[in-house]
């Protein structure tokens, strides 16, 4: 079973999709977009959408508690829900930092915190951040972006270690450029000329490498950051 938050468009429901392909239950977060969510429940026998704001705390603890009672367990869990709010930090309100870094990072950390409890008790399970290379490398206007998956990707190497001894593994997955409605009017093209493949990403060059974290070939494997970025970061 794999709790997914933010799968309802993009990175998150091409991950929904993959998983519920593959057999698994595969429960989701959306926030507004109820009519995709929807959709996705009636494809898919297997899918499971849950109406939430990630920053909520309380509504984290009653998620996990739902999905664990309706399992028994939890095996996976995908932190993916993100936001951005794009100006140059001399523009940028506090409310576009705020609501950046609530969603992306404190939303993180209020699934993690339920579901490593969970998992702590099972000693198993495979937790997997979605960043950014905005966290790796800085990307101008995106102050707020960078600093929340910065603080993402810091946050799986302690998760990693704090968690290892129970069995559990924890990673990041840092995408480049996909071809998302995140990324719909963004003018890439100069950077991506700097970039090894000269192309912009797809959403399954991401679910590949979340298919392979949850996988028995990367039992050995936590505290990693998987760039998927066509070497743009190097």
């Amino acid at each position: 079973m794999v709790l997914i938050t933010g799968g309802s468009k993009g990175i998150g429901e091409g991950i929904v999709r993959d998983f519920a392909a593959r057999g698994w239950s595969a429960h989701f977060t959306y926030h507004n977009s109820h009519e995709k969510a929807e959709c996705l429940e009636r494809e898919f026998s297997n899918v499971y959408a849950h109406h939430a704001d990630v920053t909520d705390y309380q509504t984290a603890k009653a998620i996990v508690k739902e999905v664990t009672n309706q399992h028994g367990k939890i095996d996976c869990l995908i932190n993916n829900a993100g936001i951005t709010k794009d100006k140059t930090i001399g523009f940028m309100n506090e409310s576009n930092w705020r609501d950046v870094i609530e969603t992306n990072l404190t939303g993180n950390f209020n699934y993690s915190k339920f579901v490593s409890k969970q998992m702590m008790k099972q000693k198993s399970g495979s937790i997997i951040n979605i960043a950014s290379i905005s966290g790796m490398i800085g990307i101008p206007g995106q102050a707020n972006y960078s600093a929340s998956k910065a603080g993402i990707i810091t946050l799986t190497r302690t998760m990693a270690k704090e968690l290892g001894p129970f069995n559990i593994k924890v990673n990041v997955v840092s995408p480049g450029f996909i071809e998302t409605s995140m990324t719909e009017g963004v003018n890439y093209q100069d950077m991506l000329e700097g970039a090894p493949l000269k192309r912009v990403g797809q959403i399954g060059d991401i679910t590949g490498v979340v298919h392979f974290l949850t996988s028995s070939e990367a039992d050995y494997i936590t505290g990693q950051n998987f760039v998927v970025d066509g070497g743009l970061s190097i």
